[in-house]
């Protein structure tokens, strides 16, 4: 395994994905917002305007850095130049966390615009495992993975996506970082239990938590399907599962991801104080039950 230290956490606050065209929102009123989060890819080359802004963005806020091209998942060696491009952003940047997803987007000379899924199985875990520890040992820093949201379940499995992440993690030292709408989704379109899921994975290496909106559309069987698009409100089912996953294991970094048809910033800054609602009831909570357990521990004292 690749020995990497721990990177500099973000704050237990609600973030959102930057756009620039809130640029003037933001400048009015970020009240709800503690961080930022931008898509690596989006930054890769010298110079330019939107670096220049992401640059004074970066002196107000904690940025976290999102990657969505290094194709881990996949079984061919990792694109050298992409992951030169990456280390060249980073190392200017220095954004207090990097997180790429559990998936594979490239096969030879071509790229898809797509994350896409992959067989849990001993052979894929070996080809994982040796990318994630090529990025971190490359990056010098430790990386975050995302658990995808899934539509398919390949007969080659050989182990659960829990037990398939954890192994990842144990034998590398990286993150996880949990997309709560992904759980759901792949657990209403595989018929499976979100919580039990949530249950087998690492929770204390979760460094981050993604919320975003999904679509319902139709199979071949005319049974719903949720599409995990980022164009829309985060589902009342969703956000219950993130309230079950904060209260069962504590206040995360929460951002709100809306990549697609784009709201204006009020209405998407009205999510993320939504979120952060939720993150101060479970401080309050967890203040609450720590003054309880000092109240009884100096009543035994007084016995």
């Amino acid at each position: 395994m690749i020995q990497t230290a721990p990177q500099n956490r973000l704050p237990v606050q609600v973030g959102v994905g930057f756009k620039p065209q809130h640029l003037s929102g933001i400048a009015l009123d970020t009240n709800g917002v503690g961080w930022f989060e931008i898509h690596a890819e989006n930054y890769m080359v010298d110079g330019g305007p939107q670096k220049a802004i992401l640059e004074e963005l970066a002196k107000d806020f904690p940025i976290s850095c999102h990657g969505v091209g290094l194709s881990i998942g996949g079984p061919q060696p990792l694109d050298k130049e992409h992951l030169k491009r990456l280390k060249t952003l980073l190392d200017w940047l220095n954004p207090v966390m990097f997180s790429e997803h559990l998936a594979w987007s490239s096969h030879d000379e071509v790229f898809y615009n797509d994350l896409l899924p992959l067989p849990y199985t001993n052979e894929t875990l070996k080809h994982v495992i040796a990318h994630v520890s090529q990025v971190q040992d490359t990056l010098k820093r430790q990386i975050l993975i995302e658990n995808p949201s899934t539509y398919v379940h390949f007969a080659e499995h050989e182990m659960s996506e829990a037990e398939f992440i954890s192994a990842i993690i144990q034998n590398t030292g990286c993150g996880l970082l949990l997309d709560i709408n992904n759980v759901y989704i792949s657990s209403q379109n595989q018929n499976t239990n979100a919580m039990e899921y949530l249950d087998a994975l690492p929770m204390d290496q979760v460094g981050e938590i993604h919320l975003g909106g999904h679509i319902i559309d139709e199979d071949e069987h005319g049974l719903p399907l949720l599409i995990d698009s980022h164009s829309a409100q985060v589902a009342g089912a969703v956000w219950q599962l993130y309230r079950d996953v904060i209260e069962r294991h504590g206040a995360k970094p929460t951002l709100i991801e809306w990549d697609n048809d784009v709201p204006d910033w009020h209405i998407l800054k009205k999510e993320a104080i939504k979120a952060g609602l939720i993150l101060d009831q479970q401080h309050r909570d967890h203040n609450k039950a720590k003054h309880h357990q000092g109240g009884k521990h100096e009543q035994r004292a007084m016995a």
